[in-house]
């Protein structure tokens, strides 16, 4: 979940409420710190950004699918995915929408719908990935992954993780995704030799972290690994 300033940059809906809407964004990201992604946030943001709202931004949309998809609960997400389906999206909105249905489709094994919408958005998605963030990147070359691991090209999406990702400094947490990705697709082949040798680096990549910005990361992000060994991501 982005951070108050990052979520004020993007803007609201109606310009005129902005304090307001602030302030209750401010409030949400505080359940957040205190207690990482859970169901009780997710419930606080969808009734506070979506589900009372006339015309929700797109960005909320995409940000409370990203959070449910955190805790597992798929369907929910590709519920509030849908509504941006027919909508004409363009830039970081379209391209956070369709990283994360992608992300989605992926983990639930819907191969066939995600390779149908990966060859829909390809274009689009290429040339915006070109001028973005090494995270954006990141994200995308992740979620094309696990649609392919989705469709049990299981080779093909470990090779997208090595797209040439650079260490971002100390608390790299997408490095720490990646690795985390990789263990998933190794354990969904059944590969156990290849799985010994991603676990060995996830656990590697978070130990190097001396501390992080919230108290529940590293509980979190040892679930997350022991998860993925186990098919669960």
């Amino acid at each position: 979940m982005i951070s108050p300033n990052e979520r004020k940059k993007i803007g609201f809906p109606l310009l005129a409420s902005t304090n307001a809407e602030m302030k209750k964004y401010t409030e949400v990201y505080g359940l957040f710190v205190e207690s990482g992604y859970s169901k009780e946030l997710c419930e606080a943001y969808a009734d506070a950004f979506l589900d009372n709202v006339k015309k929700p931004s797109p960005f909320d949309i995409v940000q409370i699918a990203a959070l449910y998809d955190r805790i597992h609960d798929h369907k929910t997400a590709f519920f509030y995915l849908e509504k941006l389906t027919d909508k004409k999206i363009s830039g970081d909105d379209r391209f956070f929408f369709c990283v994360e249905v992608l992300t989605v489709l992926g983990k639930i094994g819907n191969w066939r719908e995600a390779e149908n919408f990966r060859t829909h958005n390809i274009s689009f998605l290429q040339k915006f990935s070109e001028k973005a963030s090494l995270n954006m990147q990141a994200q995308l070359y992740m979620a094309l992954a696990l649609t392919d691991c989705a469709a049990k090209n299981y080779q093909q999406g470990l090779k997208l993780l090595k797209f040439g990702y650079k260490p971002q400094g100390s608390k790299d947490t997408t490095l720490l995704e990646i690795f985390i990705t990789a263990v998933y697709i190794f354990a969904k082949a059944g590969d156990k030799e290849g799985l010994e040798g991603a676990l060995h680096n996830a656990d590697c990549c978070l130990a190097l972290f001396k501390d992080f910005d919230f108290q529940w990361q590293s509980q979190y992000y040892r679930e997350r690994i022991d998860n993925a060994a186990n098919g669960i991501l």
